[in-house]
This record gives structure tokens, C-alpha cells and sequence, in this order.
């Protein structure tokens, strides 16, 4: 397997497993703006754990742990507050942006362990993904419990009137969600690019959160459109391995971001609203106040 293909798949891995997270959240009807600064504050924690343990194991339950209490404050200011949700996840973002610049600058530099194995030449993470993939889908479209997650998502009214408690399956979507998020930081720091400094996601949450409603809320689809912007990235880091001479690096390295912000007006136009708007979750973003 080439070596472009491989990488690829690795940077697939950290987009898919964030993505999937921020999936299952939204199909609940919470919308989390702000995976980049999940990422990067579960990221950081679990590359100080991994660095001062010598433990990839302690570096990856620091940093689902921290995914998941991140998880819950955005439940805590989205859910039980009723507060934007857009708001909610730019403060994260910038949370995390800063808590991690200050914490983590002592620990810049490698991570300093062995090469996580991979499995089959394969990266072991895309694999997780992929079976991530199947297990979210499974969840969602063939149990009871993703029937009440879905309900909550679409018609939490309805949902609550049927004995569906709409406060308590958002906050399990939501700490799930921050566990996945914070699994695909992790990921990040401690596989892929194992050396931590300022600012290194460079914005990978914000392709994750692109992913989600390029999926159309698909979990299979979120593993293609990652292994996609996967192929992508490395392009834009090596853009002379398929097309040499062609645009400069710095329009390469550009083009990642450049696609996700035509998803995104892609996704605000009325013609994909009227053609594909009802696959969004119908109470995506909006707060839920019970009656009575």
C-alpha cells in the first residue's frame, strides 16, 4: 500500500472519529460549533498524560475523560441553561484554544513513545472508525435507544409527551459525543502527528464539523467524505506526488479549508434546503423548554 494512502487513511482516522461523535450529538438535536477546542483541550491533556507516563493508554482515557466533561459543560449551557448553542461552541473553541497554548507550552516537542502499531499495514485508527461507523449506525437505525435519540432530535415535544425524557438523552448524546471528539483529538496528537505545539489541529475540528452535514448525517458517508478530505490534506502537504508544478504549495494547503466553506454555503442555499434539507435533524440548534 502506498505510503500517500496510508497517511491518508491516518488523517481519514482523526476526521472520521470526530466527526462521527459530533453526528450522533446532532441527530439528539445539540449542535457543538466547537470541536476544534474539544479536540484540542483532549488532545493536549492526553499528549501531557501519554509524555509524563510513558502510557498510550493513560494518554487516551485522559483524553476521552476530558472529551466527555467537555461534553457536558456544552450539555450543561445548551441543555439545562437553554443557551445558543452556536455561542455555547465558539466559547470552547476559544477555551480550548487558549487553555491549551498556556498548558500545553511546556510540553512542546515530541511525544517521545514507539509508533502505535498499525494492524495489517493499515492505521489502527481508521479501522476504529470504520467500525465506529457500523456501531453508530447500528445504534442509531436499528435499537430503541437510537429510535428515542433520533425522536429527541427531530420532534422533542413529541418525543417528551411519549415518556421520552428529552433532557436526559441530550446530555447522553452530548458526553458520548465529547467522548468520540476527544478520542479523534487524541488521535491526533498521540498518532498522527505526535509532536505537540501551538495551534497544531489547524483547524481539522472545523473540517470534522464540515464532515457532519456533508454526510448529510450519514455514518457511512462520513467515513468516505473523511478518507476524502484525508486524501485531500496530504495533497495539500505534498502536492507534488500527484501534480507537480501545478498551483503553488500555499494554494494546496489552502484548498482543505476552501471546500469546507463551500459545503457550507452549499448547505445554506434554498436548493439544497428543498432537496436534502430533510435529512437535518428538524430541532438541530434549538433549545428545548418543557411544558408544564
Amino acid at each position: 500500500m502506498s505510503s500517500l494512502l496510508v497517511i491518508s487513511l491516518a488523517a481519514a482516522a482523526v476526521f472520521a472519529i470526530a466527526a462521527l461523535g459530533e453526528l450522533l450529538e446532532q441527530r439528539a438535536g445539540i449542535l457543538n460549533v466547537g470541536l476544534e477546542g474539544v479536540m484540542l483541550l483532549s488532545g493536549t491533556f492526553g499528549f501531557i498524560a501519554a509524555k509524563t507516563s510513558g502510557s498510550y493508554l493513560q494518554g487516551f482515557t485522559i483524553a476521552i475523560l476530558t472529551g466527555a466533561l467537555v461534553g457536558l459543560l456544552h450539555g450543561f449551557f445548551s441543555i439545562t441553561l437553554g443557551s445558543n448553542q452556536v455561542v455555547n461552541g465558539m466559547a470552547i473553541w476559544i477555551l480550548g484554544f487558549g487553555l491549551t497554548t498556556y498548558i500545553g507550552y511546556p510540553y512542546t516537542g515530541p511525544l517521545g513513545l514507539k509508533p502505535f502499531p498499525t494492524l495489517g499495514g493499515l492505521p489502527t485508527f481508521f479501522v476504529v472508525a470504520l467500525v465506529l461507523a457500523v456501531a453508530i449506525w447500528f445504534l442509531l437505525f436499528k435499537t430503541h435507544l437510537g429510535l428515542e435519540l433520533r425522536s429527541v432530535g427531530e420532534n422533542p415535544s413529541v418525543a417528551e409527551a411519549s415518556g421520552i425524557s428529552v433532557t436526559g438523552m441530550r446530555y447522553l448524546a452530548a458526553v458520548l459525543a465529547g467522548m468520540l471528539v476527544g478520542l479523534g483529538g487524541a488521535v491526533y496528537s498521540l498518532v498522527y502527528n505526535p509532536v505537540w505545539s501551538y495551534n497544531y489541529l489547524q483547524g481539522w475540528g472545523f473540517i470534522a464539523l464540515a464532515l457532519v452535514f456533508f454526510s448529510l448525517w450519514n455514518p457511512f458517508l462520513v467515513v468516505v467524505g473523511a478518507i476524502f478530505f484525508g486524501i485531500l490534506w496530504q495533497l495539500s502537504l505534498y502536492p507534488e506526488l500527484l501534480f507537480p508544478n501545478i498551483f503553488s504549495r500555499y494554494i494546496w494547503r489552502a484548498m482543505p479549508f476552501v471546500i469546507t466553506i463551500l459545503v457550507f454555503i452549499l448547505l445554506s442555499t434554498r436548493w439544497f434546503r428543498l432537496r436534502w434539507g430533510a435529512t437535518k435533524p428538524e430541532a438541530l440548534g434549538i433549545a428545548y423548554e418543557r411544558q408544564g
